[in-house]
């Protein structure tokens, strides 16, 4: 919102300076932006006359005018302005002036004929930017008074970032309500002057969408001459509030615009077709814009119509086909009231953002209308004349804002303000915010007033009086707590130390959004129902992801698409899982490699990483638990997953999580062109740990023997490792599977596997009949139940 200063103090003038003024509007929320100046630095301009303009003798485009400057001189002057004519009143820098950009003017001869001065533009003054020739004024104007005083340019624009929730200041008698309330004085409105009804012509009103536009009126105007230009002071307002001046039709509704901040609008009554209907659009309709847009329109799109086509794109701009122009004679002038709710994103969805629709989105006043469009009859009536006509209401009481009133307790002010406000102070600046205030037990009701759409609970008056009173003026108090070192549990990993392991193992750590793809998520988990998004910023992050793996895949697919060879990422996060207690939140930990195993060098084959690196890695962490005895792969299945390289890890009888193969189906349509290894284990079942404890080092030497055994292909190892460890003895200090062998001089169906077998005692040297005897019972459970042969 921009706004002059001089029309602001219209309204009401503070004793404060434009520098008091901007900070103390800022501190009351309504942020200033910018102050500008509405003119250039200038001196020695004067309102003059053109007397008489001729032909200058040697040049095409010059003209030789004979200047009045009001000292009883003519001054000559040659202009080369298309619009330089005799009887013209236009702004004159006289020899000694200076206009901005120290521009000094100075008697010259121009084509041999002399000048004494020069005829000013409204772009060299520093008024606009328009440069179609030199400033035309109006014809009362004064010759020889000083331009600045005449125009009263000694003034400065000030633009305010408003934040959506005040939409009553998007208006002049908004702002000058808080500048009042935070000065304590008067604001001076215009007058409501009921205008005399001249003639009988109405135009009849259909209300057909009354929830999106429950207030609708027009009048009509006949005999209006738009030849007549708008006011000069009304020019100089749209100016310096930023707005082009048009004709006084479009001028006078912008006036309003920037006046009550009510958006109304003007159609030339002969190009109307019977009454005015406010109904949602056929789809398919098409209409075409005051900014020549032609659009094509859906049933969620509001129009205002005849009872032929439409005529306006409700709320946001007006049509091409009922515009006013030169030839007008007859308005029709409405002013309307739509909902916020359903007019939001109209205007977006054709790529428009108007004064109006920025206006009817955030709220307008809904008890204004009639006042705004008395006030525009005013207007129009006084500068292209005319005959006003009956007012036409259409309103539907029920669907119209009914804001509920707020209880204010007095007790909560000084518990979240800090502060004690005496009660005629609360009053004072609740009554000035526009509340009508009821004191009862305890506190005050508050009837919320029309215009403020953001005023709803206790919380939202609190704020208001933090603001006007001042939020300098809030006591500072440091907050006091006690500082507790929480105890860390030693049976409990530390997130960090999960990190710090993953990262030295080269990982990176991505943090991906909570809400992920559909499509990849259904394919993760089919059995699973996610929780949509209401209104998802877009497709790819439309429900909440029930894996991490739905964020972690995308983040790699955007890697592996900008020509990353080699991908190692790990994420730690909540999972969102519905059920049949309500959604529940579990941590868990997602592990992803794709691409080459180590970074490129000469010492290294260039291998990419496959299932047991992945596998590796999660071992490096169920390591930090020190319980790896606990923990167990099985081969298994999973959605999402390559079936025959797919392992579920166990802890006990509870599943911890699994390790696999992206599928290669899922691999194609994520444009992945190497495989891609994942694993997901639940975070709190991976952080159980247990307690370190003390173990003295064996001063006796170990023992180790090697076997190599044959067995089925179906035999798992980890269920053989599990038979050694259960008959090898109390002794067994440490068991490795080294190698698996599979081809010549071995059965096709079957495979060697050998094994590594540490036997140590803390009280002796162990005999090697102790250890043969271990590994006899060894070789004997492998025969027993795998039918396992000992290779020799």
């Amino acid at each position: 919102m921009k706004f002059s200063e001089q029309w602001l103090r219209e309204w009401v003038n503070p004793a404060l300076s434009t520098e008091a003024l901007g900070h103390q509007i800022t501190m009351a929320g309504l942020e200033v932006d910018a102050i500008e100046p509405v003119a250039g630095a200038f001196t020695g301009v004067i309102v003059a006359e053109i007397t008489e303009a001729v032909q200058h003798p040697d040049a095409d485009k010059l003209r030789v005018c004979t200047v009045d400057a009001g000292n009883g001189s003519p001054l000559q002057i040659v202009c080369g302005a298309p619009n330089a004519r005799q009887g013209l009143k236009t702004p004159l820098a006289v020899v000694g002036a200076m206009l901005p950009g120290d521009f000094a003017i100075k008697a010259a001869k121009l084509r041999g004929v002399e000048s004494q001065g020069m005829l000013c533009a409204a772009s060299e003054l520093g008024l606009s930017d328009e440069k179609d020739g030199i400033l035309e004024l109006p014809g009362d104007a004064p010759v020889g008074t000083d331009l600045r005083e005449y125009l009263k340019l000694d003034d400065v624009s000030i633009e305010i970032g408003l934040t959506p929730n005040r939409s009553d200041c998007l208006g002049m008698a908004g702002i000058a309500r808080e500048v009042g309330l935070l000065n304590d004085l008067a604001v001076c409105t215009p007058p409501e002057n009921v205008q005399t009804v001249a003639t009988d012509e109405a135009v009849t009103v259909d209300l057909r969408a009354k929830e999106r536009c429950p207030r609708y009126l027009c009048r009509v105007i006949d005999g209006v001459d738009l030849s007549r230009p708008s006011p000069l002071w009304m020019q100089e307002k749209l100016r310096r509030c930023g707005v082009r001046s048009i004709d006084a039709a479009v001028d006078i509704t912008n006036y309003l615009l920037l006046e009550f901040g009510q958006p109304m609008h003007a159609f030339d009554l002969d190009k109307i077709n019977g009454g005015i209907v406010v109904r949602e659009a056929t789809p398919g309709e098409s209409l075409e814009l005051l900014n020549d847009q032609k659009i094509t329109l859906g049933s969620d799109n509001l129009v205002i119509a005849d009872h032929e086509r439409p005529l306006a794109f409700a709320g946001i701009m007006g049509g091409a086909d009922s515009a006013v122009g030169e030839g007008t004679t007859r308005l029709l002038l409405e002013s309307a009231f739509f909902a916020p709710v359903p007019l939001s994103g109209q205007a977006r969805a054709f790529g428009l953002h108007t004064d109006s629709s920025h206006r009817f989105e955030r709220g307008v006043d809904f008890e204004l209308q009639r006042r705004a469009l008395e006030r525009a009859t005013e207007l129009l009536l006084e500068i292209v004349g005319g005959a006003a006509g009956p007012i036409t209401e259409a309103v539907s009481e029920a669907d119209l804002p009914a804001p509920a009133p707020i209880y204010l307790r007095a007790a909560r002010i000084e518990r979240l303000l800090g502060v004690t406000i005496e009660p005629e102070a609360v009053e004072r600046i609740l009554r000035g915010v526009g509340l009508d205030v009821t004191a009862v037990e305890g506190g005050w009701e508050c009837a919320v007033p029309s215009w403020r759409f953001d005023l709803r609970i206790e919380a939202d008056l609190l704020e208001e009086l933090a603001r006007v009173y001042g939020y300098n003026n809030l006591p500072v108090t440091r907050i006091r707590a006690d500082v507790v070192l929480p105890a860390i549990p030693e049976e409990k990993l530390r997130l960090q130390q999960l990190r710090r392991t993953l990262v030295a193992r080269d990982y990176f750590e991505a943090i991906c959004y909570s809400f992920v793809d559909a499509g990849i998520q259904k394919q993760l988990d089919p059995a699973i129902e996610p929780v949509e998004l209401n209104n998802p910023i877009s497709p790819e992050h439309a429900v909440m992801r029930s894996s991490l793996l739905a964020g972690l895949l995308r983040t790699a697919q955007h890697n592996v698409k900008r020509q990353q060879p080699r991908v190692r990422l790990f994420e730690t996060g909540l999972r969102f899982v519905p059920g049949a207690d309500g959604l529940s939140q579990r941590p868990g930990l997602a592990m992803l490699v794709c691409g080459s195993l180590a970074a490129e060098g000469w010492a290294d084959p260039g291998r990419n990483a496959d299932f047991y690196d992945l596998k590796g890695d999660v071992e490096a962490l169920l390591e930090l638990t020190g319980d790896t005895a606990s923990f167990r792969f099985e081969a298994g299945e999973r959605s999402g997953m390559h079936p025959g390289q797919t392992a579920w890890l166990k802890r006990g009888d509870e599943t911890v999580g699994f390790v696999g193969v992206l599928h290669p189906t899922l691999q194609k349509e994520m444009d992945f062109d190497l495989p891609v290894v994942v694993a997901e284990l639940d975070l709190e079942m991976l952080r159980a740990a247990t307690i370190p404890a003390f173990t003295p080092v064996s001063r006796y030497p170990a023992l180790r023997r090697d076997i190599a055994v044959i067995v089925d292909k179906t035999v798992k190892a980890g269920e053989l490792l599990a038979n050694v460890r259960a008959t090898a003895g109390a002794y067994l200090q440490d068991l490795t599977l080294f190698d698996v062998y599979e081809g010549k001089g071995i059965d096709p169906a079957r495979k060697s596997v050998a094994l590594g077998l540490t036997f140590q005692d803390h009280s002796r040297t162990l005999d090697d009949n102790e250890v043969n005897t271990c590994i006899q019972q060894v070789v004997d459970s492998l025969k027993e139940n795998y039918q396992a042969e000992l290779r020799g």
